[in-house]
């Protein structure tokens, strides 16, 4: 089940990648690289207690998932993929 804090970076048909929450109906902010749009979900997901990220590729397959913190955890779990 998805919170309304989840977000999804995807590349867009102008060719420019988004960074939008999965509850909203418009991009939070549009990037000129995938990287650029992760970076700023990541930091917007801090902000708001944390979420889960999920990355598209330019196929729109999902490429990435990954789940934000709220904050400073003294023993993180151990993430295999990244």
């Amino acid at each position: 089940m998805s919170k309304g804090r989840d977000r999804t970076v995807f590349h867009r048909d102008d060719g420019t990648w988004a960074n939008k929450r999965n509850d909203a109906n418009r991009a939070s902010s549009v990037h000129g690289t995938q990287r650029e749009a992760e970076k700023a979900a990541r930091q917007m997901l801090t902000n708001q207690g944390g979420g889960e990220l999920t990355t598209k590729g330019l196929d729109g397959r999902i490429r990435s998932k990954d789940t934000i913190g709220s904050g400073n955890d003294p023993v993180p779990p151990r993430d295999r993929e990244h």
